[in-house]
């Protein structure tokens, strides 16, 4: 249930909300090309994401993109009202406002190769203060004008560059100019010698751990594990034959960190050290 609720608009959108809402609610995110930061004031909610249910208590904020259906937030448990202050990035209105060149935070990323829709912030000080300074906006909204709210618009955008989850808010916001999303497939293609944990795999894919081994079994017949740890080897089996590199190397290169593991894995997939695979299966010169 709301029970109070204030914004702003920029360039006839709204830009800016503050929202009071008591348990218990659900409030959903409209299906649409843009983005929002959620933070905290007062309170806590539940973010559903697939089979995952994200905590964001007071003082912490949400990032995500609202390209897809299903996004919601919600808080069942609580007798508290909680208090969130809403702030809507739009495509459009970001191009207006950076004409000449987007910062950092919104150019595509080194790796874009990830479906990665949401990002939870941790208490941030430096965010703190510019949700504060809002709030005096709120109060006293006679003051508002458009140069105000893109200064606003431009200081979040600036403070989120700076914290520890910029690489994340920066895949999120990419999505918003190029919203076409990479396929499980490729994503798994992209990262098959790199050495991401099954649980990275699944972010990178935006499921949860479960989710993900059951998409991965319905698409490859065989679990992550398995897969992922044949086609490492056999890219090592041809490096071996097909270059000079060191042994430590190829391991690495073939997402290994281990050279112990690595040769026993060898030797069970091939009844061959790598070494001796290299000299009984090379050519000679």
């Amino acid at each position: 249930m709301v029970n109070d609720y204030k914004k702003f608009d920029l360039f006839g959108k709204s830009l800016i909300q503050k929202i009071v809402l008591k348990p218990p609610f659900k409030f959903e995110f409209p299906v649409t090309d843009r983005a929002c930061f959620l933070y905290v004031l007062e309170g806590e909610v539940n973010y559903q994401i697939d089979e995952e249910e994200i905590n964001i208590p007071t003082n912490y904020s949400l990032f995500l993109n609202c390209i897809n259906s299903g996004k919601q937030i919600q808080n069942s448990s609580s007798n508290r009202n909680c208090e969130i202050v809403i702030v809507t990035f739009y495509p459009d209105i970001l191009k207006k406002i950076y004409e000449r060149e987007l910062p950092t935070l919104l150019q595509a990323p080194i790796n874009p190769v990830s479906n990665k829709s949401s990002e939870k912030i941790s208490n941030d000080y430096l965010i703190l203060k510019y949700i504060e300074g809002l709030l005096f906006y709120f109060e006293n909204p006679s003051l508002v004008n458009e140069d105000i709210l893109i200064l606003k618009f431009k200081e979040i955008i600036l403070l989120l560059s700076q914290t520890q989850n910029a690489n994340a808010i920066q895949v999120i916001l990419s999505q918003l100019f190029s919203p076409n999303k990479y396929t499980f497939n490729q994503i798994i293609e992209a990262n098959l010698f790199s050495q991401l944990s099954i649980e990275e795999l699944a972010a990178q894919n935006n499921l949860s751990i479960s989710s993900f081994k059951r998409e991965f079994a319905r698409l490859y017949n065989d679990t992550p594990a398995n897969y992922i740890k044949a086609k490492k080897l056999e890219k090592a089996a041809e490096l071996l034959l097909a270059s000079t590199e060191r042994i430590t190397d190829i391991a690495f290169n073939c997402g290994f960190n281990d050279l112990a593991n690595f040769t026993k894995s060898f030797n069970e997939k091939y009844n061959a050290t790598p070494t001796s695979y290299r000299q009984q299966k090379k050519p000679a010169l």
